[in-house]
């Protein structure tokens, strides 16, 4: 009995012990389950979050296809976050595909609906295409959760100024004024309402308060001339624009419209030199190849007056007043049959233009060609004969302009003038021109670092950039070779894919080589240039790093991860990261690479461009002489060297290095030097 109770509380024990054993191994199960999901969840977030951040530094390098692919991949590993659909928006935008960057912003917002970011930057993408009301929409919702964002004010009262919509831009302006009284370009934009109003006396008003508020905007200063030239006050329009120039150098419009007022003045040359500087700026400008080759043909250019009306026949072919300009021309320089060919367009489309008959049977009759001669002189005398139309053409005058629309031939030779004197608006963004806003005027030429393709080399400058260490990489067997390269390229997706699918295929050879690290060294470097190429400066540091530890006197790796860390350094300091450790490793990387190489001078070259781009510009000027000294025909380092002499007060000797750099293709050197001379 005893047994039997023995036997089976024995058995209800191990029942008992099989049930918390099996309790705890599926405890041990489900916890290394959820430990697998929650660190794959995590390697995951790591990984999205990365090719945003990859993404975002593309974007800052202006390499917009290539950001757009790593943002493609985030939202292909998590659809779900906002993040890469607001900065593939941001691509699309600098790329021009403002539909596209609508749709991303749509599909960020479906995702969050309370960042400003997003309904601001949609508002932008549907200006771009007219889209007021959809816009006045997105900023009405933007300024819900930001009642204090002055650029999404600034934005919706233009958008309500596109709408023709003046009542509520005016009550708009007025609580934004209220709000914001020293905000300078709220009153020229209660001007322009008033313009549009044709209240011009308030108008003005509400420009010299502006203009005293901020007397350094060219802008409001162009708005002003406005009212000046339509009322054809010329003297007040030339000096309201003349300090709108020197504050906005590169605008076009306003050399022309300066033009048009020195002209009504009898300022020939000066209207002229106005026309000249408006083409070296906008070279399609039609207004400035019109007028110019009036004026050329006024002063007897009639050659040079040809070649603007030909490049203004390029742009409008079916353009008649230039054509019977041209024609006139023709006739005066002795091209009798060009002229005979622009004169039978004209009267092609305008049968009884007497006066182009009449020219025409001239030219006709100093051919020989009498039967055509007075064919068209006959209907010339029959018009005069029995209609009484034939008139005398008008004389240049300097009060006679046309507007553009008025395609009256018998004003041919009138100065052309735009229709309607429209106000640019400036648009208030932290995107649109952005990144090119980051970079200043006049700015060093970047680093050199090495590239797994040939750089382009323009018209003049043919010299491809050589030094030992590359050459002697490029004679190993069973390597890509490499090239110097100081240019950034934006890749295209073809480019792209392209080089993820050869970093996959060193990864895969980093991963199957069974030599030590010594000789995979040259598989970690090619993956690090093709990591540079796509702009994941980290992965490239990373790899190039692992390297250096196997190989500390690589002067390709000290020299590449330098690179790579200045670019990384370049845009985390541009989102507010202080970088000056890192920077001082990428001095340290170049320091030891040029104590491996003194002969190479393109070591001394990127680190005397770091020293000036910290300012430091002693340092900069030695390692860019020796440099120089190694390679007189580095055009870079000249010209690098100018810079930090004039940023170093010797304006003579600045001068002098962009000098010699322009006279080895670098052209824009003599564009600083003209900018430093005056």
């Amino acid at each position: 009995m005893k047994s039997e109770k023995f036997a089976t509380a024995t058995c209800w024990r191990r029942i008992v012990q099989h049930q918390l054993l099996c309790r705890f191994l599926l405890c041990v199960a489900f916890f290394a389950l959820h430990s697998s999901f929650f660190t794959l969840n995590c390697f995951a977030q790591f990984n999205t979050d990365r090719l945003v951040m990859i993404g975002r530094s593309a974007l800052y390098y202006e390499d917009y296809v290539l950001s757009i692919q790593y943002f493609n991949q985030a939202i292909a590993a998590k659809p779900y976050l906002y993040e890469p659909w607001f900065f593939r928006a941001v691509a699309k935008y600098y790329l021009d595909d403002f539909a596209g960057a609508e749709a991303d912003c749509t599909e960020a917002i479906e995702r969050n609906p309370y960042i400003v970011n997003l309904y601001e930057l949609r508002g932008l993408t549907r200006i771009q295409q007219k889209k007021y009301k959809e816009a006045i929409g997105d900023y009405t919702r933007a300024l819900k959760y930001a009642p204090d964002g002055q650029n999404l004010w600034h934005n919706r009262i233009l958008c309500h100024i596109h709408e023709k919509d003046y009542a509520q831009a005016h009550l708009e302006l007025d609580t934004m004024l209220t709000r914001w009284s020293q905000y300078a370009r709220g009153y020229s934009m209660r001007a322009e309402v008033y313009m549009l109003e044709k209240d011009t006396a308030n108008a003005i008003v509400a420009l010299d308060k502006s203009l005293e508020l901020d007397p350094y905007d060219g802008n409001i200063w162009a708005e002003r001339s406005i009212i000046s030239l339509a009322r054809s006050e010329w003297k007040e329009s030339e000096e309201y624009l003349s300090k709108a120039i020197h504050l906005l150098p590169k605008q076009a419009n306003n050399y022309i419209n300066r033009a048009l007022a020195r002209y009504n003045q009898n300022n020939l040359r000066g209207a002229m030199a106005d026309y000249d500087a408006a083409l070296d700026f906008d070279p399609n400008n039609f207004l400035g190849h019109y007028n110019r080759g009036l004026l050329r043909a006024q002063v007897g250019d009639d050659n040079r007056a040809i070649t603007d009306f030909d490049f203004v026949l390029k742009l409008e072919p079916d353009n008649l007043m230039a054509l019977y300009n041209r024609a006139t021309l023709l006739d005066k320089t002795g091209d009798l049959r060009g002229a005979i060919r622009d004169y039978t367009k004209v009267i092609d489309q305008y049968p009884n233009f007497w006066t182009g008959l009449q020219s025409r049977a001239s030219c006709y009759r100093r051919l020989g060609m009498t039967k055509q001669a007075d064919a068209d002189e006959f209907r010339v005398y029959r018009a005069q004969l029995y209609k009484h139309l034939y008139g005398t053409q008008p004389r240049l005058s300097k009060k006679q302009m046309r507007k553009r629309s008025d395609d009256d031939l018998e004003k041919y030779n009138q100065i052309v003038v735009a229709d309607e004197q429209e106000v640019d608006h400036e648009y208030k963004s932290e995107y649109r021109g952005r990144v090119q806003n980051r970079k200043v005027e006049i700015e060093l030429l970047p680093l050199y670092g090495l590239s797994l393709h040939r750089p382009q080399t323009g018209d003049v400058r043919t010299k491809l950039t050589l030094c030992p260490q590359v050459e002697a990489y490029n004679q190993q067997r069973g390597v890509r070779r490499l090239f110097l390269s100081n240019a950034q390229r934006s890749l295209d997706e073809a480019q792209t894919n392209a080089y993820f699918a050869y970093i996959d295929s060193l990864s895969v050879a980093l991963s199957s080589s069974h030599s030590g690290e010594a000789g995979r060294g040259p598989l970690y470097l090619q993956r690090a240039i093709a990591y540079a190429e796509i702009q994941n400066f980290d992965s490239a540091v990373e790899d190039l790093t692992t390297y250096l530890q196997s190989d500390t006197t690589s002067v390709l790796a000290l020299w590449q991860r330098a690179y790579c860390q200045a670019k990384a350094n370049d845009f985390n300091a541009s989102q507010g990261t202080d970088v000056g450790m890192k920077t001082a490793s990428v001095i340290g990387d170049l320091t030891q690479a040029i104590s491996l190489a003194p002969q190479n001078a393109y070591l001394y070259y990127n680190r005397g461009t770091l020293y000036a781009q910290r300012s430091d510009y002693g340092r900069a000027i030695d390692d860019l002489t020796k440099a120089l000294e190694l390679d007189p025909q580095l055009a870079e380092a000249w010209y690098n060297r100018g810079l930090a002499r004039l940023y170093s007060s010797q304006q003579q000797e600045g001068i002098s290095d962009l000098s010699k750099a322009g006279e080895l293709g670098l052209y824009t050197a003599y564009s600083v030097i003209k900018k430093y001379r005056k």
